[in-house]
């Protein structure tokens, strides 16, 4: 494998001084570049552009051609392994995610098992291998997953959900059986990581969509403890270097401290948390990723820029901030917004790590 010729975003996750601050954004491989249409429009569908390496290796390394972001992260899908489990994901126009089968009953929970990694999901592997050997060492590329809280949510739900009713019902009325699909779903996640840490991702990131959806206790209960559980089973230290973990619950601003004491060296802020306090409660124990809000990039370039002062100024001085949206970005936003985006990160951003 090359030489990392930028580390700057491995750096900051670990709390170690940077010349600037790094950034990347969730989503950057998508739909807001004419170019991923255009590989999107080839493959036919979504599942094939997702389960085929070639094509998801050349949208991974699609947006680090036109911007300078510091980190890249792999093309894939966090409902991967439900699919692989075999409930059947597919991608209905207008409304996203759907499973052909859903889990209904203690028997559905019985008969899942934990994925082959290199047989069922083993197009994920390829795609990092490739995209690894492709990147050339230009900057590190992440590897991530669904949180099982997040995965269960899809699987009992049977897609999106607004009101997320089967799920709780099923955690409130059977919480052994909830305990039970977690516990399957946390072996699988864990084992799904490793896999992508061995294949060569430099940075993990669990993404708890929903864990926001959750009141304080049944988060800490559902979705916390087997992310704790996952990052406890994680290979930390690859190719010589510390594989740092960033775990990201949208919504979950609330619960920062209980975050912090999990083991990952980063947390995920979405953009209703103000990322000064975040610093000031947690900063000693972690990093921080974030956290404006996508819809500041459908501004002009000028409104962006003073956006990312404000979030900066708000950090503050030191290492330890990663700068990403609070979300991914959305498909109709100009990428010229995103140019400025990051020139503004590394121009307004030096400063503040002398």
């Amino acid at each position: 494998m090359s030489e990392l010729k930028n580390d700057r975003y491995l750096r900051a996750l670990l709390r170690q001084p940077v010349d600037k601050t790094p950034i990347w954004v969730m989503r950057q491989a998508g739909r807001y570049l004419p170019e991923y249409r255009e590989v999107r429009a080839k493959a036919g569908d979504f599942m094939t552009l997702c389960t085929t390496p070639e094509l998801a290796c050349e949208v991974t390394l699609q947006p680090l051609r036109r911007f300078d972001f510091d980190a890249s992260i792999i093309f894939s899908d966090i409902l991967t392994i439900p699919d692989a489990m075999g409930l059947g994901l597919h991608f209905v126009s207008g409304e996203g995610p759907k499973f052909s089968r859903r889990i209904e009953s203690a028997r559905d929970i019985d008969n899942l098992a934990v994925p082959d990694m290199e047989d069922s999901l083993g197009y994920v592997m390829d795609a990092i291998r490739m995209t690894r050997r492709e990147i050339d060492g230009k900057v590190p590329l992440i590897g991530f997953s669904g949180s099982p809280w997040t995965l269960a949510c899809y699987m009992v739900e049977g897609g999106a959900s607004k009101d997320f009713a089967l799920i709780k019902g099923m955690m409130f009325d059977a919480p052994d059986e909830m305990h039970k699909l977690l516990s399957v779903l946390a072996k699988s996640v864990t084992s799904y990581l490793n896999a992508q840490i061995q294949a060569g991702a430099q940075a993990i990131m669990l993404f708890d969509t929903w864990g926001g959806s959750l009141s304080g206790d049944n988060y800490r209960a559902f979705s916390l403890a087997y992310m704790q559980q996952i990052i406890a089973g994680l290979k930390r230290e690859h190719e010589g270097r510390i594989v740092p973990v960033t775990l990201f619950t949208k919504g979950g601003g609330q619960w920062l401290s209980s975050m912090a004491d999990v083991g990952a060296d980063a947390l995920g802020l979405d953009w209703t948390t103000d990322i000064g306090l975040a610093r000031y409660q947690v900063g000693q124990q972690v990093a921080l990723q974030g956290n404006m809000d996508p819809c500041v990039l459908y501004a002009q370039p000028e409104r962006i820029k003073q956006e990312v002062k404000n979030i900066l100024a708000a950090y503050g001085h030191g290492s330890g901030h990663v700068f990403n949206l609070g979300h991914g970005i959305h498909p109709t936003i100009n990428p010229e917004h995103v140019q400025a985006l990051v020139e503004a990160v590394h121009e307004y951003s030096a400063p503040y790590h002398q």
